[in-house]
């Protein structure tokens, strides 16, 4: 069991506990002075940061923008590529395929595609005589949706794949029966599917909505948080205030206070399966 535990500990909640800690000092880069214990001084600054809660209302936009479309649009995939088509096969493979792509070539490709005077998006749009095109990822009004869109597709996949897996382990006969007794595809997905799907739908938008909110490396690329810092997500905030400014202190508070939402999140999502499951 220890042998198992070990790299848990040393490589997950050692540096947790380490990050806690600093979040009440006042690390900093370059500091040829003793760091001190300031106690909570890193988070009464924190909580008067307009930047930082401005950062963090644009990392909930960014993780609701991106989970509710990325959950109905791999919903409809998964109950398409769950029928008895031709070539299903390849389907799904193909549907996997920007899961199996690293964030950052994604964000390499994506800002190719909304790259203003050669991008397929602009080229496209003057083709059909939709204007001479747009620069996306810096435009205030466009930056923050162009990138939803890239996180949807970029995370789509994985959805579609937990999903399809639910419907796998419901009985078609369930199905079969349902059909024979007179009900319509959208009745049965009421009464048959969703039922038996709901939990593996619950725990994929509780996973998703953590791993959104977290994100870097791909809004990283694509804007680096600007324009304005319309893209600045919490991570990209805390990021440029430990390597950027040498603040690590301050960007270890950050850290605790986006740990703290995650495991409300967490403990929210737990009580309601518990509480779900003692209805049952």
């Amino acid at each position: 069991m220890l042998p198992a535990l070990l790299p848990i500990l040393v490589l997950s909640v050692g540096p947790l506990l380490y990050g806690i800690a600093l979040a009440f000092t006042d690390s900093q880069s370059g500091r040829t002075t003793a760091t001190r214990w300031v106690g909570l001084l890193n988070f009464r600054d924190l909580a008067h940061d307009g930047l930082f809660w401005e950062s963090f209302r644009i990392g909930l936009l960014w993780a609701v923008g991106v989970t509710v479309p990325q959950f109905l649009l791999a919903l409809g995939l998964a109950l398409l590529l769950n029928q008895r088509l031709r070539l299903r096969w390849l389907a799904r493979a193909l549907a996997i395929i920007p899961w199996a792509m690293p964030e950052v070539v994604v964000g390499i490709m994506w800002r190719l595609v909304y790259q203003p005077d050669a991008g397929i998006l602009n080229e496209t749009l003057r083709t059909l005589g939709f204007g001479d095109g747009h620069d996306w990822l810096t435009g205030l009004a466009t930056a923050l949706p162009a990138v939803i869109l890239v996180g949807v597709w970029a995370g789509m996949p994985q959805t579609t794949v937990a999903l399809l897996a639910g419907l796998q382990n419901t009985p078609r006969e369930l199905h079969e029966a349902a059909a024979i007794d007179g009900a319509g595809a959208w009745r049965r997905f009421r009464a048959v599917t969703w039922p038996a799907l709901k939990p593996v739908a619950l725990a994929i938008t509780a996973l998703n909505f953590i791993w959104n909110f977290n994100s870097f490396a791909l809004v990283y690329v694509l804007t680096n948080g600007g324009p304005g810092g319309r893209t600045r997500l919490p991570m990209l905030f805390a990021y440029e205030e430990a390597f950027r400014y040498g603040q690590f202190g301050y960007a270890a508070a950050m850290g605790c206070v986006m740990v703290a939402v995650i495991a409300v999140c967490l403990a929210l999502f737990l009580v309601g399966r518990i509480n779900e499951g003692r209805d049952k």
